[in-house]
């Protein structure tokens, strides 16, 4: 099977320049095809990417979601039966409305075996507004079918003028990746990965949940959702959250007691979530995640007081029991985060397409965790 990239965006986004930036630090190794159409446009300089490896098909007579939707799957087929690709990377016309590219491949799935891998929008976020306003059916199309929106020249922008095109390519799209740190800053491997959806927020929210929930085996009728050293558990036990070895007797239910113990009842309302200790509740009824991604830089010590509070005056944003993140610092630099209730720490990282925060627990308060992480 061959997996397809769409590469979009409107005129002079620079498509060009992220092909470029993808064949040199994220592709090495694969066979390569890659499919122009352009519109009016001087084409791709046909030198540097043959001496990558690829072939180019140039089809410069038309739009592929206009006229040549038609010949399209003709080409397609071709190209696949000659070179015998491993992923074709389609860059479609500036004006080309993206859902009709995909549809065009969508189309020619019966003919050849392929199989749309990502759909990406590149969007100049200097120019976005004044593009959205004066060229809406075509520029809208692109930014709502995209599965990754990765903008151009951040580099140039204010932190104002990210988050304001953030919030309006949001409108429009409120699942998509949305890349925000400067390309110099970024490794092709992380923008590919991204595109394929394998270090975006969803992603990390499953694995914070993997985490969450399947680092330690569970004996029979045992609920146990987070710890952090190995300890054997009595029948009947509920356990949420410790962080230091003992022993617990029969029947005992704990929940986030880091310096004393007490004893709870039928009438126990600890936050135990009312679990039938018959038999297990699926995650999804007892946890709720939520996560944001977003261009706000942070300085250690902003950082620092909004872990602080989670992780130590947690009450009125919920049941906290986990939560991690990616973000970039004001002064230049990438912090990664990991928190669990009295315990959080920071390192630095590599930057990211963009940052990531994510929180597990149990009825959270999300106004509230906009509001703390200054969103």
């Amino acid at each position: 099977m061959t997996k397809i990239d769409i590469l979009s965006g409107f005129l002079g986004a620079g498509k060009t320049t992220l092909i470029k930036k993808l064949i040199a630090e994220a592709f090495s190794g694969e066979k390569l095809v890659l499919i122009e159409n352009e519109f009016g446009e001087i084409g791709i300089d046909g030198g540097f990417l043959k001496e990558a490896g690829v072939q180019i098909t140039e089809m410069n007579s038309g739009c592929i979601c206009c006229s040549l939707v038609g010949d399209f799957g003709t080409a397609l087929k071709e190209v696949i039966d000659t070179y015998t690709p491993d992923r074709v990377i389609i860059e479609p016309s500036g004006v080309g409305k993206l859902s009709d590219v995909m549809k065009a491949v969508e189309n020619v799935k019966t003919e050849v075996d392929v199989v749309i891998n990502s759909a990406t929008t590149v969007v100049d976020v200097i120019k976005c507004k004044m593009y959205m306003k004066n060229f809406g059916e075509f520029f809208n199309n692109q930014v709502e079918n995209a599965g990754t929106i990765v903008l151009s020249r951040t580099q140039n922008a204010s932190e104002k003028k990210l988050l304001e095109v953030t919030a309006m390519l949001r409108e429009h799209n409120k699942d998509a990746a949305i890349i925000t740190t400067p390309w110099d800053d970024i490794d092709g491997k992380t923008i590919l990965d991204a595109m394929e959806h394998s270090n975006t927020l969803e992603a990390m929210l499953a694995e914070a949940k993997e985490e969450h929930h399947h680092h330690h085996d569970h004996d029979e009728d045992e609920c146990c959702h987070e710890h952090h050293h190995h300890h054997d558990h009595d029948e009947d036990e509920c356990c949420h959250e410790h962080h230091h070895h003992h022993d617990h007797d029969e029947d005992e239910c704990c929940h986030e007691h880091h310096h004393h113990h007490h004893e709870h009842d039928e009438n126990c309302t600890c936050g135990c979530h009312d679990h039938d200790h018959e038999g297990h509740h699926h995650a999804d009824d007892v946890f709720t995640s939520w996560g944001r991604e977003t261009a706000v830089k942070y300085n250690e010590e902003e950082l620092k007081e909004i872990l602080e509070t989670l992780a130590y005056e947690s009450d009125s944003f919920g049941i906290i029991l986990r939560a991690k993140g990616i973000v970039a610092s004001k002064e230049g630099e990438w912090f990664y985060f990991d928190l669990v209730p009295g315990e959080y720490e920071i390192r630095r990282g590599k930057a990211d397409y963009t940052g990531k925060l994510c929180v597990i627990g149990s009825n959270l308060d999300e106004d509230k965790l906009v509001e703390l992480f200054k969103l």
